[in-house]
């Protein structure tokens, strides 16, 4: 899928969406189960003042699933939802006040499992071609809107992993705030950028445990 009205950078992105597969981005746990609730995420492009950036969201501390955590705005699909793509798009207006006429859709990603919430969730690529500084409109849900340019997440001086008190390690971003870029989210982001030929040689045996949320 090509767009004309897509920045040259995002072409390549546009063009393997319609072939990557859901083991290359989240091997571990590739495909939810049956009983998985359906959700959806923006993963939102613009071109900011540093150059390309990426559309990001701190989690509020006292949610349930995913506290503290580094996410793109997203959430549960609502019975109005005609699709992944509606579900990606209502839920950024109501976290972050972007407004669904102002993105350009331009690819679905395979659906990939969050087993910790058990979400069965759908990756929406999207570009907003006229951004602006936008703040939390569910405080709830989102603690700080974070607009991160493209060239941070791939300079490898701030790549690592990171340990999680079960042993499990994964690919983690340090972004400046007070949890790294984890989980879930590092790895579509990881996984993505290493299979569209953006991603940068980084020292893949530097870890770092998980700080504990203040």
């Amino acid at each position: 899928m090509t767009s004309t009205t897509l920045p040259e950078w995002l072409q390549p992105l546009a063009e393997l969406a319609s072939s990557v597969e859901a083991e290359q981005l989240a091997p571990r746990f590739p495909h939810p189960p049956q009983d998985a609730r359906p959700a959806a995420v923006l993963i939102c492009f613009a071109d900011g003042p540093r150059g390309p950036e990426l559309l990001l969201t701190e989690r509020a501390v006292t949610l349930r699933n995913h506290a503290g955590q580094i996410s793109f705005p997203g959430g549960a699909s609502a019975p109005e939802d005609v699709d992944a793509v509606a579900t990606a798009l209502r839920e950024a207006e109501e976290e972050v006040g972007l407004e669904p006429s102002d993105v350009e859709v331009f690819g679905v990603l395979p659906r990939l499992w969050l087993p910790p919430s058990n979400f069965a969730v759908t990756p929406v690529l999207g570009y907003w071609g006229q951004p602006r500084s936008l703040e939390p409109r569910s405080p709830a849900e989102v603690r700080t809107v974070i607009h991160h340019p493209i060239s941070d997440l791939v300079d490898p001086g701030r790549r690592f992993s990171v340990v999680h008190p079960s042993g499990w390690r994964g690919p983690a971003f340090e972004i400046g705030t007070e949890v790294p870029l984890w989980g879930f989210t590092a790895g579509v982001v990881a996984r993505l950028f290493d299979r569209v030929g953006w991603a940068q040689p980084w020292d893949e045996t530097l870890t770092r445990d998980l700080p504990e949320l203040t």
